[in-house]
């Protein structure tokens, strides 16, 4: 098959829905084999389904990839199942319910850690081995959340900022071995049905359209159209990189309008005699 990664094998953490499932159809359109990641209780088979309606060829890998053994096992999936691996897309995320620092369970943000941080720290870990051998490519999931500072967003915003500086790094260290590394920051995105852990209403309000100059949210393929070029070898000169997908909101002075009244300060101002 003709196409962009002809002959390449990629991982997709959290590949069964939103995003993660326009990039699986989208690397298998353009003739890539493909191990669609998922949680238990994700639509794992219907996105395996899908992908293949490209033509392509996919298999599927239940588990948590935010701990060690499901980040290996997702690797292993990949060796065991196609021979090696040439791009990991660390796609899996959580969007927790919107909180101010002091109100969000400790337990949520325990969780925010464990899904975003490990979730990507521990694929990039286990996969690098695999990478070197083909001089391949990492493709991360950031968040325009993590260039301003949203309200009520916070953890997440922070979170998502780590996975910037951490694959920054990555790209540098690796890049000797041949591996480049870069992040993809959506924003404003239609996904089909709201990120784990969230709700849909949690999601508009963090993400207003009031504030993106091109006036409506992304589609999923999009986005995916972006992991396409930076897993491709037409971004062969691209590594350390953070591509925002959000209609211009980052550059846009007013992306987070602040969602309460700043009260007026009550000093006296005395000019000196």
């Amino acid at each position: 098959m003709d196409g962009l990664l002809c002959g390449k094998v990629a991982i997709v953490t959290g590949g069964a829905a939103g995003i993660g499932k326009a990039i699986c159809e989208v690397f298998t359109a353009h003739g890539a084999s493909v191990v669609i990641n998922g949680l238990p209780g994700d639509p794992v088979d219907a996105a395996v389904r899908n992908a293949r309606k490209a033509h392509g060829h996919a298999v599927g890998h239940v588990g948590d990839v935010g701990t060690v053994e499901g980040a290996n096992g997702c690797v292993m999936t990949a060796l065991d199942t196609f021979g090696k691996l040439d791009v990991l897309v660390a796609n899996a995320g959580l969007f927790p319910e919107l909180e101010k620092v002091q109100d969000l369970p400790l337990e949520r943000f325990e969780e925010l850690l464990r899904t975003n941080i490990g979730g990507v720290y521990l694929p990039v870990r286990a996969a690098i081995p695999a990478l070197r051998k083909t001089r391949g490519a990492i493709v991360a999931a950031g968040s325009e959340a993590a260039l301003h500072g949203p309200v009520e967003g916070v953890s997440y915003g922070a979170t998502k900022d780590w996975v910037s500086a951490f694959i920054r790094g990555v790209a540098v260290e690796q890049a000797e071995y041949g591996v480049r590394a870069n992040v993809v920051a959506p924003g404003r995105i239609a996904a089909d049905r709201p990120p784990r852990g969230g709700d849909a209403s949690a999601t508009a309000a963090l993400m207003p359209l009031e504030a993106v100059p091109l006036g409506r949210r992304g589609t999923p393929e999009e986005a995916a159209n972006i992991y396409l070029f930076l897993a491709s070898d037409l971004a062969s000169y691209v590594t350390g990189a953070v591509y925002t997908v959000d209609g211009g909101a980052t550059a846009n002075a007013d992306v987070s309008p602040p969602r309460r009244t700043r009260r007026e300060s009550t000093t006296s101002f005395h000019p000196a005699p």
